[in-house]
């Protein structure tokens, strides 16, 4: 079996694969400040409601963008299961090429979603992930990622609205009927919604003409479900993204 790990900003995700589909995927919200044994009895009860031994893992393979929590999940994750994890970044083998000027500052998360979305399609492709930053990244039909476009995500959003305003509440991201608000919920949903919907369009539109050929977009992350109006826009959306690019970094199943 294989075990892939996304340390995001919001969660901690944890996927267990013993072909090309995960047959367990766990997800805990990501603390920085708990110590490690938090994420080890979590995973440990994970697995035991599951039924899978930590003893059956044969690779691991990790991807962070919060370096505090890095080296004690990697610790924990060796501990755990004898297995050396593979963490991922700019010098992995992934068979892409980052054509960008500083490739060691490209998330892992980022090079994982390349990955997947490469293998998929065999095309131009552009991968949104509407996680706890909204990116757009960039790769070619020969593997190569060309670069990146970075924005708050959704929740991100709200909340700086909610955190520098007097009398603005923190809204749930539902998508209203109307762009113009009838009351102050209803818009702020306009606002951010509505606008990230055109946001979203118009960075789609400039990637397409910048690459200069026709391309797929592929919507990953967790919030990837709540624009309804821009499902057409993609050729898929898949939550699961990250976790299957960390699975063909690390060769599984083997061919």
């Amino acid at each position: 079996m294989l075990l892939a790990v996304d340390i995001g900003n919001t969660d901690v995700v944890f996927g267990v694969f013993q072909s090309e589909r995960p047959v367990s995927v766990w997800r805990t919200p990501t603390l920085s400040r708990q110590p490690a044994y938090h994420y080890e009895t979590y995973l440990k009860f994970q697995m035991l409601e599951s039924g899978i031994s930590a003893s059956g893992f044969d690779k691991i393979v990790v991807s962070s963008v919060v370096p505090v929590l890095t080296p004690a999940i990697l610790d924990l994750l060796k501990n755990l299961t004898g297995v050396s994890p593979i963490l991922v970044g700019a010098d992995s083998n992934t068979g892409l090429s980052l054509e960008i000027d500083h490739p060691y500052q490209l998330g892992s998360d980022l090079i994982a979603n390349a990955v997947a979305a490469h293998a998929r399609f065999r095309q131009n492709c552009i991968v949104v992930d509407f996680g706890t930053a909204l990116t757009f990244t960039a790769v070619t039909a020969d593997g190569r990622v060309l670069g990146v476009a970075i924005v708050p995500g959704l929740k991100t959003a709200v909340k700086a609205l909610f955190a520098n305003t007097a009398q603005l509440p923190e809204v749930p991201l539902t998508f209203p009927e109307t762009a113009i608000g009838k009351n102050t919920t209803h818009s702020i949903q306009a606002g951010i919604l509505m606008g990230y919907e055109g946001l979203v369009r118009s960075l789609l539109a400039r990637f397409r003409e910048e690459m200069g050929a026709p391309c797929v977009a592929i919507a990953t992350g967790g919030l990837s479900s709540i624009i309804g109006p821009l499902q057409p826009e993609f050729a898929a959306i898949d939550q699961g993204l990250t976790l299957d690019g960390l699975r063909i970094i690390g060769g599984y199943p083997q061919p």
